[in-house]
């Protein structure tokens, strides 16, 4: 089992920063010895999961098989995709579907308009939970003992002059989005973005995952956002809910 969790440590030191990298860059990232990398770099190549050209290390595109696993085997994404991708039609903003995972959202699907975000944001793009919409409806969905223990654990320093960071704040605000069923960011993650998200349920009423838009403030304000697109955006999360648990 260590060297499989190795092996992952070793995949996961390769992101957008970093996406091709030697041996030592490789063993540092991953926490692991020149030696033990090597080990799990070779393997991987031998496996198809990383090339070389003798001196720098990559990912090659059959990495893609392990998400893809998850994708396809969650009919969910399948429901919901149609749904955002006619939502994005009829506002002409981009939209995002995540789920919860530790103190991070990890994005499972998106359907962009245009460049919004200064950040790549894809398939298997993570975020601190706390600091987006799309987080504080999923962290809504847990006791408040749960949600404060993977606030105090959340690398809090403020992304932007509006970014609340501390734990009381971002409680208040996790709590707000329980209340009234959807939560509204603004330009808390970047300057001049503001995301509006709700939660996505499984026949229990439980929160499976969420979606949301995300917009220019200077193109859609805070109250337009909340009065325009927070209808139609409940009205997809709701149609993705009932198509789920018709299953």
């Amino acid at each position: 089992m260590q060297s499989f969790a190795r092996g992952l440590e070793v995949i996961r030191s390769f992101s957008a920063d970093a996406p091709r990298q030697t041996l030592t860059e490789v063993a540092q990232r991953a926490g692991l010895t020149r030696a033990g990398a090597r080990r799990i770099l070779l393997t991987l190549q031998a496996l198809g999961y990383v090339e070389s050209d003798g001196r720098l290390f990559s990912l090659t595109p059959r990495i893609l098989d392990l998400g893809f696993a998850y994708l396809s085997s969650m009919p969910m994404w399948n429901l919901a995709e149609p749904v955002m991708e006619d939502l994005v039609e009829r506002v002409k903003e981009s939209c995002s579907a995540a789920v919860l995972e530790g103190r991070d959202i990890v994005y499972v699907l998106r359907v962009p308009t245009h460049k919004i975000m200064k950040i790549n944001l894809g398939v298997g793009s993570r975020l601190p939970a706390c600091f987006t919409a799309l987080g504080r409806v999923l962290l809504a969905s847990l006791p408040d003992e749960e949600v404060e223990a993977r606030l105090h654990a959340t690398p809090r320093a403020a992304l932007t002059r509006h970014t609340v960071t501390e734990v009381p704040g971002l409680l208040a605000r996790i709590r707000q989005a329980r209340e009234q069923g959807w939560c509204l960011l603004d330009q808390e993650l970047e300057e001049g973005l503001v995301s509006i998200a709700a939660p996505i349920v499984d026949r229990r009423g439980q929160t499976i995952a969420a979606l949301n838009l995300s917009a220019q403030v200077n193109r859609i304000g805070v109250d337009a956002m909340q009065q325009q697109m927070l209808p139609l955006l409940r009205a997809a999360t709701a149609a993705i809910s009932q198509r789920l648990q018709a299953r």
